[in-house]
């Protein structure tokens, strides 16, 4: 069978992560993973150095389809800033429950810790931008685990609160992440001081409403 002469971005990420969520390991190497898809390596090297910088791009796309999927619903663009972080929030970690296997196996395999993991710095990045985005006034932490960071920009503070959350995630074993709702709920209420249960729940629906309805139909 004659090689595949080319192969995008979005085919090189669809083949590791079912690679990685189905066997619980990487590819041997890169040859190994072009010989089983049927392309030449240097393919592979035309759009990343390493299976890291794969890793890293699959993240930042995780970040970039939760929030165009968001910016497809009319009722997002009538929310407040804090309520567009907190439907994101929502939308990114169910996105995050879709492609569990490959996530936990990838970050387990990291160590996650509350220093930027260098698999995140892209994502970490595209965060940050949208948190500038929306010009939140104030951001209150209240874990007591990081009091030498209250002082930290709303950039900074938004990402540890970020972190926080996905440490939660990773550990949740309750049915359908349930618990990481109620962590998100109550983490980011408090933070944000959203105080209209109405309007939360409204936010909680409408980010993993979409996100069902265009990936698990």
């Amino acid at each position: 069978m004659a090689k595949n002469k080319k192969v995008t971005v979005a085919q090189l990420m669809t083949w590791y992560m079912d690679h990685v969520a189905t066997q619980l390991c990487r590819p041997g190497s890169i040859s190994n993973f072009a010989e089983t898809h049927n392309f030449e390596a240097p393919l592979f090297y035309k759009h990343f150095d390493s299976f890291k910088e794969l890793e890293q791009e699959i993240f930042k796309t995780l970040f970039e389809t939760s929030l165009a999927t968001l910016e497809e619903s009319d009722e997002f663009a009538l929310f407040g800033k804090k309520d567009k972080l907190l439907s994101f929030y929502f939308t990114f970690f169910e996105n995050l429950s879709l492609n569990k296997e490959y996530i936990q196996f990838v970050l387990k395999d990291y160590g996650l810790s509350l220093e930027t993991l260098s698999v995140l710095s892209p994502l970490r990045e595209h965060f940050g931008n949208f948190v500038d985005m929306l010009e939140l006034q104030e951001l209150n932490i209240n874990f007591s685990a990081i009091e030498p960071f209250q002082k930290a920009t709303i950039r900074e503070s938004a990402w540890i609160q970020f972190l926080f959350t996905l440490k939660f995630w990773l550990d949740d074993t309750s049915p359908d992440f349930e618990k990481t709702d109620v962590f998100i709920e109550k983490s980011l209420n408090t933070s944000l001081e959203l105080i209209d249960t109405k309007a939360l729940n409204n936010i909680i629906d409408l980010g993993k409403f979409l996100y069902k309805e265009r990936f698990t139909r």
